[in-house]
């Protein structure tokens, strides 16, 4: 995680603007991460028999990050849809890669 400035430390819009850039350069890579892991998944799911969805690992994703959300002070509902979005692209990653689409 990148070292920021505090929000309340910031004194000007550029100040923050700054910080909110860094940030979205963070959660860019952090989705380039989460994608190798999705890419790892559709390579190990063949030899485990696992198809691209299961619907039970997907709402049990949501359920915990509805979970985290929610204590971390973010509107669950609000990262519920982001992460359900997530979800339907990775899936849908792995069923190029598995020969589903």
């Amino acid at each position: 995680m990148p070292t920021l400035t505090p929000p309340q430390d910031c004194a000007t819009m550029q100040d923050l603007r700054i910080q909110i850039d860094q940030l979205d350069r963070h959660l860019i890579e952090m989705l380039v991460r989460r994608a190798s892991y999705i890419d790892r998944a559709s390579e190990l799911k063949p030899g485990e028999g696992l198809p691209a969805r299961i619907p039970d690992r997907v709402e049990e994703v949501v359920q915990k990050v509805r979970a985290s959300s929610q204590a971390a002070g973010m509107d669950p509902d609000l990262a519920e849809t982001l992460w359900r979005i997530l979800i339907d692209w990775s899936i849908a990653r792995e069923e190029r890669v598995l020969g589903n689409d």
